[in-house]
């Protein structure tokens, strides 16, 4: 009894800012330092982002298909060495090294950008409109790989949506930075901002090794060992698991829909503002609401969405809005209804898709959350950029109008929607075997 209440009086208290969350006091840490961590490296993203954009445009808009072709082969050479390095070094070894191969590049941007002549500035823009879309991915990857690893199922059902929150803050902090300091600091002073932003994040891997113990069973105790097994079978694994094919094709629906509403919304803008500083503010504007939208609703409903229902409901809510969304563009194809379906769709995304879709690694081995989630995160999204990409080119190049996207994104979108709730039984039942102690004790308290 004296022991316990021991435990209880050293156990750190929830800060007020976090009274409202379903966080537990013993967990309040961990999770503190994973949304700092996720804040560094979406602010350092977005303060690099506006450069990618700039870059993009001055290369041509022409190129910009290209562009993304680049991407996806790049995002597969990387792929073999990012396999090599996670099967030969513990995790607090591997990710630091991941975060710091990314941030000597910066810096060898940062003084190419300095010191190239003008003659040389638009290869460097592509090369790095190449490089930050191949970044992006990773180190988010990793991170959403680390904390998967970390917690438990039932802990990440409550807490993965706090952690989204402070990524959305960092969007909002790094967009405004770069558009507060471009002029005093210049690109090359936002690449090394960047750099000392991520940085930060190596600083807080470091921290969230101590937190082991919130892992389930074997997972605690094989935290600090190498992943092991071969260079391609992050590749294997996905063909050989159902579940992990699922999870593929649940991200390529989610790139391909995004990829056409992207280039429906950018074909109106076009029509709808004639001055690109006009698009610029629009644009601006539209990341804003999202933002805004995408905190409020992770700070007050996507814990208790996932805690209360599961992730089968939370999963199926961005399929089910994107095929609404699609709907209501077949009977009003007016600039209103893509602009309200594209916040109401982004905000959906980062607020219940991104947490829910990373919950589902939850149950997996430790093998498939940092190879084989790599390879969808990375080369599986990708690849389906480049069909939406390639598909509206192939609709304009055979004479159809951009309306015609409807009747290719309402199929998608309801094959989508099925694939999301079988996804979420599976998970379920996947969790089940996994941990039967921790789901029969959660159902004795849940009744008791």
């Amino acid at each position: 009894m004296g022991s316990q209440q021991t435990d209880h009086q050293h156990q750190p208290a929830v800060p007020f800012w976090l009274r409202l969350t379903p966080v537990r006091p013993e967990e309040v840490q961990a999770l503190i330092w994973c949304m700092v961590y996720i804040f560094c490296v979406l602010s350092a993203y977005y303060v690099l982002r506006p450069i990618r954009d700039t870059f993009g445009i001055d290369g041509g808009l022409h190129n910009l298909q290209w562009l993304f072709s680049a991407t996806l082969i790049a995002i597969l050479a990387l792929n073999i060495p990012f396999a090599a390095l996670s099967r030969a070094l513990p995790r607090k070894r591997f990710i630091p090294l991941v975060y710091r191969f990314f941030i000597s590049q910066l810096i060898i941007f940062a003084v190419l950008k300095f010191a190239l002549p003008a003659s040389m500035q638009i290869g460097l823009g592509r090369v790095f409109f190449v490089w930050l879309s191949v970044f992006n991915l990773y180190v988010v990857s990793v991170f959403w790989s680390l904390v998967a690893d970390i917690f438990s199922r039932e802990r990440a059902s409550r807490l993965f949506a706090m952690m989204a929150a402070g990524a959305t803050l960092g969007a909002i902090l790094g967009s405004a930075i770069t558009a507060l300091l471009v002029h005093r600091l210049n690109i090359v002073g936002l690449f090394v901002l960047a750099a000392l932003l991520l940085e930060c994040a190596v600083g807080c891997v470091k921290r969230l090794s101590a937190f082991t113990h919130l892992a389930e069973g074997e997972e605690a105790a094989q935290q600090a060992q190498p992943l092991g097994g071969g260079i391609f079978s992050g590749i294997a694994r996905i063909f050989q698991s159902p579940y992990l094919l699922n999870i593929c094709l649940y991200m390529l629906l989610y790139s391909v829909t995004s990829t056409l509403i992207y280039f429906r919304q950018a074909e109106l803008v076009h029509h709808l503002f004639q001055h690109d500083s006009d698009r610029t503010a629009f644009f601006a504007t539209l990341d804003l609401v999202v933002n805004v939208l995408t905190l409020l609703t992770q700070l007050f409903v996507t814990s208790r969405l996932m805690s209360r229902y599961g992730t089968k409901l939370v999963l199926g809510l961005l399929p089910l809005i994107t095929l609404l969304g699609f709907a209501s563009l077949s009977l009003w194809p007016v600039a209103a209804s893509i602009v309200v379906f594209s916040v109401l769709r982004r905000g959906a995304n980062f607020a219940f898709a991104r947490p829910a879709r990373e919950v589902l690694f939850t149950v997996l081995q430790r093998e498939d959350k940092y190879k084989a989630k790599n390879v969808i995160d990375t080369a599986v999204y990708r690849a389906g950029d480049q069909v939406g990409a390639w598909s509206w080119a192939a609709m304009g190049a055979a004479g159809l109008s951009g309306g015609m996207l409807i009747w290719l994104a309402l199929p998608l979108s309801l094959i989508w929607l099925v694939n999301s709730q079988w996804l979420g039984r599976r998970q379920v039942q996947l969790e089940a075997k996994t941990f039967p102690p921790l789901n029969e004790k959660l159902h004795e308290n849940s009744h008791s």
